[in-house]
């Protein structure tokens, strides 16, 4: 099975802590990283914009994306909310094999 990390923001603390609790309350991730604030720069409507963003760092088994882009979907205030996949190539086998214990349902 693969490991992936899915990575998105979120424009408060509450909703990147309402996310985490319900992927690990439905064993969706292993591990859920809400990080301090940052200062995000985009482009948005033809108009370069600022937020405050908390990043949020989702170690998962690859087969649970769909449900938690979903999830991510269903919680997030923007129109257009980030969500990239980044696969694991490498990492500490037995960490890779919680991560896969954790999330087997």
């Amino acid at each position: 099975m693969q490991v992936i990390l899915v990575l998105t923001n979120f424009p408060d603390h509450a909703g990147a802590k309402a996310l985490a609790e319900k992927l690990l309350n439905d064993r969706l991730a292993a591990c859920v990283n809400v990080l301090p604030e940052c200062t995000s720069f985009y482009r948005w409507q033809g108009q370069i914009e600022t937020a405050g963003e908390i990043p949020l760092l989702i170690k998962t088994a690859a087969r649970h994306y769909d449900a938690i882009e979903q999830a991510i979907k269903s919680l997030h205030p923007y129109e257009l909310p980030e969500i990239l996949a980044v696969p694991i190539g490498n990492g500490l086998p037995a960490y890779l094999q919680w991560v896969i214990d954790e999330t087997n349902v």
